[in-house]
């Protein structure tokens, strides 16, 4: 039987999680300006209970179903700081761009990856024991744990994802068949794994989250956890992952000046993408545009992306018409 790359990268990936339901429960909500922010608990797994931010506007799409959005947070060593940072609550404004979104009209849930914000053990275990349970040690020891077990911390992420995508498409207000998902490096990095991964996501936003693994080993960049999988480069490479979302649109933005993005890898997705979505007859579903700058997310680019998650997740599909071509 001959193995299909989707199934080669799936091998890579190694075991998932067990899917268990989600049970999710509103605890609580409190209004910021014209945003309600609404705490949600849900599971991941076996025991594991966590919770993320629900955003939506105060005033708008009463009655109605509204897209929804993932709202994906970066990493930059920040490790105290995780799904506040797309929710408005902290951090970086440009990186603010799940509350952005909740102001546009969507429904937005902002989740922590696992080592961040409220997915880091205690403070008293972390400064008991520093070397394996602070920060950057303990996202290490966590990938490491994982590929001891034939799993890994990218099969981790995708997991819980895929359970806050079933949190966000099961809010009575949301349009389940109108799903989203964008975030800013790592953020960026896993909103093309998730739609990758998950079909529900019916259109991505990566913001300087991803070039050419071969080109990421080349330049001996050191990267998070969750980018490395064993054998990928026997089997393929990110070109295959976002070609692999076609024919759902997929926006990739990249600073030219990123030092840990080789521009030349992300060029060559660019080229493999585009004619998986020509097969497809979808070419404008995908578009790459870089911008002269380093690895951010300056306000004409997330204006790009805006429009372009408004073009694929609002209009009804019958009207739907693409936005000048990016790339």
């Amino acid at each position: 039987m001959t193995t299909t790359v989707r199934e080669a990268i799936l091998a890579c990936l190694g075991d998932f999680p067990p899917t268990v339901p989600t049970d999710w429960r509103r605890e609580g909500s409190e209004t910021r300006g014209d945003i309600v922010y609404t705490r949600v608990t849900y599971n991941v797994g076996p025991g594991e209970r966590v919770w993320g931010w629900l955003l939506q506007a105060d005033n708008g799409g009463v009655g109605s179903k509204r897209p929804g959005i993932l709202a994906l947070h970066q990493h930059a060593g920040e490790y105290y700081l995780g799904k506040a940072e797309p929710a408005g609550l902290g951090g970086n404004p440009s990186y603010h761009y799940g509350l952005e979104l909740a102001r546009r009209g969507y429904v937005v849930f902002c989740p922590d990856h696992l080592a961040f914000e409220d997915r880091r053990p205690p403070e008293y275990e972390r400064i008991a024991q520093p070397g394996s349970l602070q920060d950057r040690g303990y996202e290490d020891w966590l990938g490491k744990s994982y590929l001891v077990r034939g799993s890994t911390l990218q099969a981790k992420y995708l997991s819980d994802l895929a359970r806050a995508l079933d949190v966000l498409a099961e809010q009575p207000g949301v349009d389940a068949n109108a799903l989203g998902c964008i975030g800013h490096s790592l953020g960026g990095q896993e909103a093309l794994w998730l739609a990758w991964y998950d079909e529900r996501i019916k259109a991505a936003v990566s913001s300087c989250g991803v070039s050419l693994l071969s080109t990421i080993v080349r330049d001996r960049i050191n990267h998070n956890m969750a980018l490395w999988l064993p054998g990928l480069l026997k089997v393929a490479d990110m070109d295959a992952v976002v070609a692999g979302i076609a024919p759902r649109a997929v926006l990739l933005i990249q600073g030219e000046q990123d030092p840990i993005f080789p521009l030349d890898g992300v060029h060559h997705i660019g080229r493999v993408a585009h004619l998986a979505y020509t097969d497809h007859g979808q070419t404008d579903r995908f578009a790459l545009t870089t911008f002269p700058g380093g690895h951010g997310f300056p306000i004409e680019m997330r204006k790009a992306a805006y429009q372009w998650l408004d073009t694929w997740l609002k209009r009804p599909l019958r009207a739907r018409r693409a936005p000048e071509p990016l790339w």
